[in-house]
């Protein structure tokens, strides 16, 4: 039995986990019954039952029983298992190939952020046609309002209205529910659908047809990725209670409500789910719909800056300018640049589409490459750890999903390009930042001195030690930083305490995972070496981890954090014609460094006490 605070995460996860799988039956079983040749009883029957042992096989076998039981330090996601392989890789080539997945995956992630909002307030908003046809044309200006206010709202963060969430998705389920258990009472034979045997017996007699259909039954899995990338915030166990209690048996109820609903008027095919709802009720439900919604897009929209900000600890990302939007869950952040430009993308889909009808085929081979990518990374985790169960029941799962993805590609000419510009896009965006991020590793190495020999020169020019404390950022605890060597060069005089800074990410979420995140070392002359560990969800606060080292290690005695100078070494890298990346892909990395945070801000070093030297550096 649930305790009162699982209950409270339970409810929880329905507003955060399950919003956008949630609000599926508003589009989802329109595109598959629009895959059929004719509405007969084996069609519908076929169908309605390959969407809901789909939901079975896809949610609750692979991803609430198989995925959810693989978890990073407590997180999950596809993220999450891109850092695991990281560290359980054994060879450059498999960190490469898993980075290479872990990118088309992310990207394509960020492909559904932008799509999963614009189809999603798209189909509620449809709601309009049914209540009045005369109102048909404000459909797309009211989703283009409820969306852009949706943007415009997201930097004040959820707060107190994100409480609401939860209870109005637990509205939205019941409502769900009653809708199909409605339709039922007049079409109890519908019920027999839930056997696998109707879906099998279609796949025999029209083969060719049922297995284009995969590629819209994909729909009604919308957003598992989601359930698996938010076990960080609510746990394993809330997450599989609100699926296996009031998720999973609304979603059947829904679906089989719409199925009855067609095989009793099959003009209905053309808006099942506003069909089983009363006339008198379709206005309430509009209602309810468009809130459902807007907590998916939120949802989806959240779950885009936490891969944004993943990534940027990740490496494949660049850091841009986060701010926390609750002092009570880090997790809740808001990305100013990303926020813009997928409301951008999000109202430019809608004006493009104008149809959730039309974006349902670029939906689909959305998710399909997204959950592709998800299980292949899972099939070479466990692989890599030689569990070999686990590994032939994620290739299992792989065959699967890879029958999905191939079934939705022919989708690709009527919308499916768009998500695959899309991931595309951001894919070369990400192998660019990481491939220029390595360039610069690789020169830096080369031309920075090692510390151990500037030691060496210290002690042969005896510089001046002057009152006061110094503090010099360096990316490698093994590198003297330029800005120390400049110091030495220009002026020979060095601060009386200094202290070299140090800092590395490992594929864990956080530092606390570590048991000794902050190591401090005697470097010699009187230079004390601090070095940092950082989970890819943290970011580095300057200030507080000196004060920690101080107060914990009697070596930094005397240093003042607050009155110390920070100096910083940035490298400034310019475009070279015997680079190994092309030139195109040099302007592109340098594009995209002026989006990254200003370092003084990222580092939350004092901006009065900080000096930045700058220096080029060759790609």
């Amino acid at each position: 039995m649930a305790t009162p605070a699982g209950a409270s995460l339970t409810v929880g996860a329905l507003g955060v986990v399950f919003g956008d799988i949630g609000t599926s039956p508003l589009y989802a079983m329109r595109a598959v019954l629009g895959e059929g040749k004719q509405l007969d009883q084996a069609t519908v029957y076929g169908l309605t039952s390959t969407v809901i042992w789909s939901l079975l096989l896809v949610v609750t076998a692979l991803y609430v029983g198989l995925l959810l039981r693989t978890d990073n330090e407590g997180e999950g996601g596809l993220l999450a298992l891109l850092a695991l392989l990281r560290r359980t890789a054994t060879s450059h080539r498999t960190v490469t190939v898993t980075v290479f997945l872990g990118m088309i995956g992310a990207a394509m992630f960020l492909g559904d952020s932008v799509i999963t909002p614009a189809i999603s307030v798209l189909s509620a908003a449809e709601g309009l046609k049914v209540a009045d046809p005369g109102l048909a044309p404000l459909v797309v200006p009211v989703a283009l309002v409820i969306l852009a206010g949706v943007f415009v709202l997201q930097h004040i963060g959820t707060g107190a209205i994100g409480r609401l969430y939860g209870p109005v998705m637990v509205l939205w389920f019941v409502v769900l529910a009653l809708a199909g258990i409605g339709s039922l009472v007049h079409d109890p034979p519908v019920l027999a659908a839930i056997s696998p045997s109707y879906a099998v017996a279609y796949f025999f007699e029209e083969p060719a047809t049922a297995f284009i259909a995969l590629g819209s039954v994909i729909l009604a899995v919308t957003g598992a990725e989601a359930l698996y990338a938010d076990l960080g915030h609510f746990g394993r166990s809330p997450i599989r209670r609100a699926w296996l209690f009031l998720v999973l048996p609304a979603l059947i109820l829904a679906y089989l409500g719409e199925a009855g609903e067609v095989m009793r008027h099959p003009a209905a095919a053309m808006d099942p789910f506003y069909a089983v709802v009363p006339s008198l009720g379709t206005i309430p439900v509009l209602i309810i719909a468009t809130a459902a919604t807007i907590i998916a897009s939120e949802a989806v929209i959240a779950g885009g800056f936490t891969v944004v900000h993943q990534g940027g600890g990740l490496g494949i990302l660049p850091s841009l300018r986060t701010r926390h939007t609750s002092s009570a869950h880090a997790g809740q952040i808001y990305i100013p640049a990303a926020n813009w430009a997928l409301g951008v993308a999000v109202l430019a889909v809608v004006i493009g589409f104008r149809s959730s009808e039309r974006l349902a085929a670029a939906y689909g081979l959305a998710v399909s490459v997204t959950l592709l990518v998800t299980v292949t990374l899972y099939v070479v985790l466990q692989h890599a750890r030689r569990n070999w169960r686990k590994t032939s029941a994620g290739a299992a799962a792989w065959v699967l999903m890879l029958t999905f993805f191939v079934a939705a590609l022919p989708k690709v000419v009527s919308g499916g390009w768009l998500p695959l510009l899309i991931g595309s896009v951001m894919f070369v965006v990400m192998w660019t930042w990481w491939t220029g991020q390595r360039r610069v590793a690789t020169t830096r190495r080369e031309e920075e001195l090692p510390l151990e020999d500037l030691v060496a020169r210290l002690v042969e020019i005896g510089p001046e030690r002057v009152p006061g404390d110094g503090v010099f950022l360096t990316y490698d605890r093994a590198v003297a930083p330029f800005a120390l060597r400049t110091a030495l060069d220009l002026g020979r005089v060095l601060p009386e305490r200094t202290v070299l800074l140090s800092w590395h990410v490992e594929d864990t979420p956080t530092s606390r995972a570590h048991e000794h995140a902050i190591r401090v070392e005697e470097a010699g002359e009187g230079i004390v070496s601090l070095d940092v560990t950082l989970g890819y969800r943290d970011r580095l606060n300057v200030v507080d981890v000196l004060r920690n080292a101080c107060r914990d290690d009697e070596r930094l005695d005397g240093l003042d954090p607050d009155s110390a100078y920070f100096f910083l070494s940035e490298p400034k890298p310019r475009v070279t014609r015997d680079s190994p990346m092309p030139v195109w892909q040099q302007r592109l990395y340098l594009l995209l460094s002026r989006l990254v945070t200003d370092r003084v801000d990222q580092l939350a070093v004092p901006r009065d006490r900080a000096v930045t030297l700058g220096r080029e550096l060759r790609l």
